[in-house]
Parts: C-alpha cells; structure tokens; sequence
C-alpha cells in the first residue's frame, strides 16, 4: 500500500516530528510505502489566488472554485498543486500529523487543504461524505497539544476535543469521503516526562500498525477525472448564483 503522511510543523526536534518519523519507521517495517509531504520544509504556499493556475475562467473576477474546476478538467494546476496532487492520488491511507494552535492546525495545514483539495479535483456537487471521491481510503489524525486532556473536555476550558478536530476531521477528510480513525492526541506533552512522551509513541506505532492491517475499506475507488469541455454547473463570476459559493 502507499501511505502519504501530511506533515505540519516547522522545527524538526518538535514532538510532532518524532510522531512522523515513528510514523515512517512503523510504514516502511511493516513493507509498504511512504510519501511524506513536508510542508514547511517544502515551503509550501498557503495562500489561494491566480499563481495557483495556468487556465483563466474568468479574467474579470476571481471565483475560486470556478478555476478549480476548469483546472482539474484542462490540467491547468501549478506545479506545486500538481505534485501534491499527484502524492494524494497514488495513497491508499492517509496520516496527518500537525500541533493545537489556536485551536486548530497551523495556517500552512489549512492552505493545503485549500489548494490541493480542489473542486473538480476532490469534491464536487454531489460527491461529498459516502460518495466522496476518496471513499474507500482511511485516514489518521496524529496530533500533539499544550494543554491537559482536563482542559480538552466537555466541561473543560477549551472544549471537548472532538469538538475542536471537527472542522479537520468532519468537515475535511470524511468531507472527501475518507473512513477516518479515531483521532490520536497526545496531551500537555510540554508538561509531561520524557517516559510518557516515549509511551505516546510506543502506542501512536501501535495505532499505524492498526491502520495498515485495516487497509482500505473496500475496493479503492479512483479519483473521478471531469469531463473535458465547459465549467459546466459552477456559477459564473458576476451573476447573482455565483453569490451562494463563498
């Protein structure tokens, strides 16, 4: 099987990078394949705007999604879009790995989501949740926190944590129709000893290995090219309908 891990944090001793390579040694032990998209050493770009394309729907106004789509149907991606692209097609499992800030992940995580994940590429009307493009592929959540498992409950300071991963895991992944894991989180881990550190890691292996025996839910199903022609049903710029896509 293919694994690409989506990696974001910015300092390569973090907590959360010993989580990626436990994560790495784990895959490539068990003999499968690995692809590790680092996004702050790759200097991704998190910011959404024309560089992201080679095709033009409407030169009069930016609409997003629009591009999106004539992109996917026309390969008009940037390069760097298309290599990520490419990594997100060719896995069979999916591992992302990112810290709590500010409640949520880094900006650089959600700018990948933005660009990569593209209308026409990974959603489209219709093809969201069960019938998501990415339906039949599993995803993980490994992620590491300042704060106590107290503060991330129900009744705690900041919420309960499924509360807080909803957008990531909700309203990104199964968006795309992935059969995601229960996430793994590793709390306080400034405040904790290095043997518990070394214990979250110890079941974070644990976890990956669960994840590979699992495999895919079922037959993987492919990522749907658009058909060539039109933009089709996206709203075009500057009509009253392109107002209900944000």
């Amino acid at each position: 099987m293919n694994v690409l891990i989506v990696y974001a944090h910015p300092e390569p001793t973090s907590f959360c990078a010993a989580l990626r390579d436990r994560a790495v040694g784990t895959i490539r032990a068990a003999g499968h394949e690995v692809t590790v998209s680092d996004l702050y050493r790759d200097g991704f770009d998190p910011v959404a705007g024309r560089h992201d394309f080679t095709t033009v729907a409407d030169p009069d106004r930016f609409h997003y999604q629009s591009e999106q789509l004539l992109a996917a149907r026309e390969g008009g991606f940037s390069d760097e879009i298309r290599r990520e692209q490419d990594r997100v097609r060719q896995a069979d499992l999916f591992i992302i790995i990112y810290p709590i800030w500010w409640g949520g992940p880094p900006a650089i995580f959600k700018g990948w989501l933005d660009r990569v994940l593209a209308y026409g590429f990974a959603y489209e009307d219709g093809q969201r949740f069960e019938t998501g493009f990415f339906r039949g592929r599993r995803g993980l959540i490994g992620m590491a926190t300042g704060g106590t498992p107290q503060r991330f409950s129900r009744d705690g300071a900041y919420g309960d944590i499924d509360q807080v991963m909803w957008p990531t895991r909700r309203l990104a992944l199964e968006y795309m129709g992935l059969c995601v894991e229960p996430p793994f989180v590793c709390y306080a881990v400034p405040r904790i000893t290095q043997a518990e550190r070394e214990g979250y890691l110890d079941a974070w292996a644990d976890a990956v290995r669960e994840l590979l025996a699992k495999g895919p839910v079922a037959e993987t199903a492919p990522i749907a090219s658009p058909p060539a022609g039109d933009v089709g049903p996206v709203p075009q710029a500057g009509t009253p309908a392109a107002w209900a896509r944000a």
